[in-house]
């Protein structure tokens, strides 16, 4: 699972605008429990002795980066430098005017704040009165419960270039998404390790727009409080924990392929009584591993290596999984059974198999069709689930031959880049999308029995339909195909 979402547990909008009368500024107001969250500028909407005025909205966002904190150490998330943190808002759509061409800057609040219970987003009638909630004045309550007004009015920031982020907004209803991943890295380090706590984020348009004149009105988001489990302002982390296991894609050395691509991974995984354990005497160290020829167990010395030895250095991947890169040249006629042995020199831990393919060249430019099966999809999940899903692949008119007529298997195609996306079936809203970029996030893993993934279904809402499909790279045209087939599943509590 590559994915994991914190939803903000703290949200809301403090404003300088002015109330109904053009007179009074709702510099008290409070919008905690408000749906959506609101940025703006608006100029010239009233005059006074220094010219035409000028009113503000900025938005507050906190989330549980102590719950980050808690999956790092149980490595539910990988460590800092493996994994990316996303800032995901999706914008909420008005009946005002759209601001349109504008850039926001996003960066760490410096002081705590409190949510709040407000909800008049219009006239701004929900004062906290120095209570609860934080405004433009106020960061969180009164001065006499020991919190106090903020430094500067309309929020206190972090303004090193590290912290300050900008995305830009050419039409004006885009999402935002943004990699806040040095920020959440320091929440994670704190105060104690010289960076700084988890205060949220502000987010509000650049100096220059706020002061430029110009109207941009208005920009939404919707809140943590909507209704619409999917639009939620999250922290997405992400990164690639792909298995390449080459087990079920062992190739022999050729001179058709540049020296990398002659090397196999392979994996052994150690489960003791269904849960992986560290090999007693390797723990999280080094292991070799030697190929052999045999029929049916390990026959004779063991087998020459590309690197002309007969033992390779295999190594720790995590709590009980070790690998190992092996490259071996066919011999005359092509071995169609390997065995490799996993030892410390004195002491096998484990013997498994594998048949070796022969590299082949073509004589034209290959066209790639697949037809492809989840094998074990069921018809319905609960939330509570971390599902294995396995894929049967196979070439789309796919031709046997004699051996497999016989042996009545048909080959389970290895796709070496493949990803998978999951949508809502009731409108079709992709909740997790292809990760084939940098990140690698939604891309299957593979072993002896094929691709599979695994997914947390508590990412999805419970009540509805979900339809996953996949995508192939295609190196022959060097473009992602989409598959044709839908797989679908519901998701209940």
């Amino acid at each position: 699972m590559a994915i994991r979402r914190y939803v903000a547990d703290a949200d809301n909008t403090i404003t300088n605008a002015f109330e109904s009368d053009l007179t009074t500024r709702g510099t008290g107001s409070n919008m905690g429990a408000a749906d959506s969250l609101e940025v703006f500028s608006i100029y010239g909407q009233s005059s006074a002795s220094s010219g035409l005025t000028s009113e503000l909205s900025r938005m507050l966002v906190k989330f549980p980066v102590n719950n980050i904190i808690v999956d790092r150490a149980a490595s539910t998330i990988p460590a800092s430098g493996s994994v990316s943190f996303y800032l995901k808002m999706y914008n909420a759509e008005h009946p005002f005017t759209l601001a349109r061409d504008f850039k926001l800057l996003v960066s760490p609040v410096s002081s705590s704040w409190e949510e709040g219970h407000g909800l008049d987003m219009e006239e701004y009638k929900d004062i906290t009165y120095d209570s609860t909630g934080s405004n433009w004045i106020n960061a969180s309550g009164s001065s006499s419960l020991g919190i106090g007004t903020w430094a500067t009015a309309g929020g206190d920031y972090l303004t090193a270039q590290r912290n300050l982020l900008t995305a830009s907004f050419p039409s004006g209803w885009e999402d935002l998404e943004l990699d806040i991943s040095a920020i959440v890295e320091d929440w994670i380090i704190g105060s104690s390790g010289g960076k700084y706590e988890n205060y949220g984020l502000g987010i509000r348009l650049t100096s220059s727009q706020e002061t430029s004149g110009q109207p941009y009105y208005t920009k939404k988001f919707f809140a943590r409080t909507t209704e619409f489990f999917f639009k939620r302002p999250v922290i997405e982390a992400r990164w690639d924990s792909r298995t390449k296991d080459d087990r079920g894609n062992f190739y022999y050395s050729s001179s058709l392929a540049p020296g990398p691509e002659n090397l196999n991974t392979l994996y052994f995984y150690n489960y003791v009584r269904g849960r992986l354990v560290n090999v007693p005497g390797v723990g999280a160290g080094r292991i070799l591993v030697s190929l052999y020829s045999g029929s049916s167990s390990p026959a004779g010395s063991k087998l020459t290596l590309y690197n002309s030895k007969t033992n390779i250095t295999g190594g720790y991947v995590s709590t009980g999984i070790y690998s190992a890169s092996v490259g071996i040249t066919a011999s005359s006629p092509p071995l169609t059974r390997l065995f490799d042995v996993w030892h410390s020199g004195s002491t096998q831990y484990v013997t498994s198999s594998l048949a070796p393919l022969i590299l082949t060249a073509y004589n034209h430019a290959p066209t790639f069709e697949y037809v492809t099966a989840i094998t074990n999809l069921k018809s319905e999940y609960s939330r509570q689930e971390d599902a294995r899903l396995r894929l049967f692949v196979r070439e789309k008119d796919w031709n046997p031959n004699i051996y497999s007529v016989a042996t009545s298997t048909v080959p389970n195609k290895t796709i070496v880049s493949a990803s998978y996306k999951i949508a809502r079936m009731t409108d079709d809203l992709d909740v997790i999308t292809y990760g084939t970029g940098s990140d690698k996030h939604t891309y299957l893993s593979y072993d002896i029995s094929g691709n599979y993934f695994d997914l947390d279904v508590n990412l999805l809402e419970a009540g509805y339909a979900y339809g996953v499909k996949f995508s192939y790279y295609n190196h022959s045209i060097k473009s992602w195909v989409e598959q044709p087939e839908t797989f679908k599943f519901r998701v209940e509590e």
